[in-house]
């Protein structure tokens, strides 16, 4: 069995990795020190290549985790497993919403044509131009698995807060996918062009 990445679990999940490791995640060396941190801790094997592409890291992302993974990086952070996990965040005190201030741009508040440069950790930078109703194409990428000519929806873009892509279509490609960018950091770079 599989469980999707883009869940707030599969998040909650990476971010108590993170705290019990004592770092982000953010090198290919430190996904290779959390999986002898997790031999150590529960005796059993993940490949650092499993967990990049669950970080996001590998230019291979994962649409999907298996359960056997979950279970384990759970058993890291102290839960049971991975369904002993879900069910202690349900009960746990930690607040998941909240206000949020800070410099954001409304994409139905753009004129067609506008471009704009988006950066996010570590060192990803891009140039969309908005297509109207809530589209944009990417023009440049730096350092970024976006490409010239991908395109997706997006409502709201804010420095701080990853960029959530709906309807992301590869140039060449048919199908269309969710994709996120900055999802850690948030977006470092949102500047009008």
């Amino acid at each position: 069995m599989s469980v999707s990445v883009n869940i707030p679990e599969i998040t909650a999940l990476r971010s108590k990795v993170e705290a019990k490791y004592g770092e982000p995640l953010e090198t290919h060396n430190g996904f290779i020190l959390l999986v002898g941190a997790i031999e150590a801790e529960v005796r059993e094997h993940v490949s650092e290549s499993t967990l990049e592409r669950m970080w996001g890291y590998s230019t291979r992302e994962a649409a999907y985790i298996s359960l056997r993974t979950l279970n384990v990086l759970s058993r890291y952070v102290g839960a049971s497993s991975w369904k002993g996990f879900c069910e202690d965040l349900k009960t746990s005190s930690q607040v998941e919403s909240e206000e949020f201030s800070g410099d954001s741009i409304v994409t139905a508040a753009l004129a067609a044509g506008k471009r704009l440069q988006l950066g996010w950790l570590p060192d990803r930078i891009i140039t969309i131009e908005y297509l109207g109703k809530n589209r944009f194409v990417v023009i440049e990428s730096f350092n970024s698995s976006l490409r010239s000519g991908d395109s997706f929806e997006c409502l709201q873009i804010q420095v701080g807060r990853p960029l959530y892509l709906d309807r992301f279509r590869r140039a060449e490609a048919n199908g269309e996918a969710r994709y996120v960018a900055g999802e850690r950091s948030g977006l470092t770079l949102v500047k009008l062009l």
